[in-house]
């Protein structure tokens, strides 16, 4: 026997409400203060290292007569710029380190661990749009966990270590010279070598930082979860059978 249709239509609006019952909303708190904290500081010391980086490397206002960058020249005035953001950038990293211990589940990862790599290889899958098992994570899902543990972590040291090398190398009889005299030997084997790695590393961070902002406008786009707004409020919008992944 066949069913009306407006019986049809009543039962599809059941359907949809059942629906909406089981897939009932929960605001969750992902990213604690110190995370959003270090988040905006560390933007905005790579966005400072980056502005005077470029002009220390090609200073395109150059001086009508050539000296030294002494601290009343312009490339002086950039230079200590660059200096003061790559302090706060160290001490902001040290920070959020830190926390990687003290912080909630969302604020660590363990690469050593079977299920952070099974997730990564799902999570490229998904992005190549081939047939996969990715989970929906409500943090930061392995992949870019990944990406952070290198940028972050690894390019970070690298960019720390060369820059500190550079900065100290005309004091090498004072003890933070000395502090950083290891420093060619492993990165480049001379000053000219070790600039070049902190130049290359540097553009690293700035595509790091082009994909990384792509990336979060997408996952905003596609999981309606508050991505973006979570990084200022520290809150998520998710399924509530969701919330514990």
């Amino acid at each position: 026997m066949a069913v009306p249709v407006n019986e049809k239509s009543t039962l599809n609006q059941k359907e949809v409400m059942t629906k909406r019952k089981e897939e009932k909303l929960v605001k969750l708190y992902v990213w604690e203060l110190p995370v959003r904290i270090f988040h905006w500081i560390n933007a905005a010391a790579i966005v400072l290292l980056m502005i005077t980086g470029i002009y220390i490397a090609n200073p395109f206002l150059s001086p009508t007569v050539h000296t030294h960058a002494t601290p009343s020249s312009l490339m002086g005035f950039v230079r200590n710029i660059h200096f003061f953001a790559g302090f706060v950038f160290t001490l902001n990293l040290l920070v959020r380190w830190y926390w990687v211990f003290k912080g909630n589940h969302y604020a660590t990862s363990n690469p050593t661990k079977k299920e952070f790599w099974v997730g990564t290889i799902e999570t490229i899958k998904d992005y190549l749009f081939l047939k996969n098992k990715k989970r929906h994570y409500i943090g930061h899902n392995p992949l870019a966990q990944l990406s952070y543990w290198i940028f972050i972590g690894g390019g970070s040291l690298t960019i720390m270590f060369t820059g500190y090398f550079l900065l100290f190398e005309p004091q090498p009889h004072t003890w933070l010279g000395a502090m950083f005299a290891w420093v060619p030997g492993v990165f480049g084997g001379d000053s000219y070598g070790v600039r070049s790695i902190h130049h290359f590393v540097a553009w690293g961070f700035i595509i790091f930082m082009i994909v990384h902002i792509y990336m979060a406008f997408r996952e905003d786009w596609l999981s309606k979860n508050g991505t973006m707004s979570s990084i200022f409020t520290g809150y998520k919008t998710e399924k509530k059978h969701d919330e514990d992944h």
